[in-house]
């Protein structure tokens, strides 16, 4: 199956309300529009766990993969994670969850 994408809520001066978090999807993951000026909080509801998220690199050096970008939310937490620079990450940012605890929202400025 594709992979969920998440609305980009623009940032603008007169103040953002109402972004909507989405689901955490392990089996299908997500996908958010990338241009570069792009950030993704990340909550996680768990309320005993810590559970990984992963930003997928699409950039290879020397025909070799980078390394994936994982990090982990420790239960109860919200993190914010940005820029993603297009040369690296790609057009299309991927990101992977662990569970369905955690809960994406993505802004751009």
């Amino acid at each position: 199956m594709p992979r969920v994408a998440i609305t980009v809520t623009p940032i603008t001066r007169d103040g953002v309300t109402g972004a909507a978090e989405a689901d955490g999807d392990p089996a299908n993951n997500h996908s958010v529009a990338n241009t570069g000026r792009v950030f993704v909080e990340v909550r996680n509801a768990s309320g005993t766990t810590a559970h990984d998220v992963t930003f997928v690199t699409q950039q290879t050096v020397d025909g070799q993969a980078v390394g994936d970008r994982t990090k982990s939310i420790p239960f109860g937490e919200t993190h914010r994670f940005g820029s993603f620079p297009v040369s690296v990450y790609g057009r299309e940012l991927h990101v992977d969850v662990a569970h369905a605890d955690l809960k994406l929202r993505a802004f751009s400025y």
